[in-house]
């Protein structure tokens, strides 16, 4: 990871939005199963807003931006599921008036990527 990488990942933490924050409460105190999320994460080239990398699950919030910039997190999403990533996209609204719901998708993902007994 390159140095500008890690530069633009610091800011964006700092700069995050108020959904990105409200969904980072409940992702840092590791209430989904005790799974560590990290925010802002460098993922080759790309950041990511939240992934826990024990599961490769990666989550993204958009907003009311987002419509501009399909064809650029098409080739990303593709990039980053040739890595082994799963990603789940929420739009804002949903994290605010939603939050159970979004809760539950999340938790049942992280089911679903549970290491199959040996």
């Amino acid at each position: 990871m390159g140095g500008m990488d890690k530069v633009r990942a610091r800011e964006l933490r700092r700069n995050m939005t108020e959904t990105e924050r409200a969904l980072w409460r409940q992702l840092r105190l590791r209430q989904f199963g005790g799974y560590k999320f990290r925010r802002q994460q460098p993922i080759g080239r790309y950041i990511v807003d939240f992934v826990c990398l024990e599961k490769r699950l990666i989550i993204e919030v958009d907003g009311g931006h987002h419509s501009e910039q399909v064809a650029y997190d098409l080739e990303r999403d593709a990039w980053l599921e040739k890595q082994g990533f799963s990603i789940l996209r929420f739009w804002d609204n949903q994290v605010f008036k939603e939050i159970e719901s979004v809760e539950e998708i999340i938790m049942s993902a992280l089911d679903r990527h549970s290491n199959p007994p040996p």
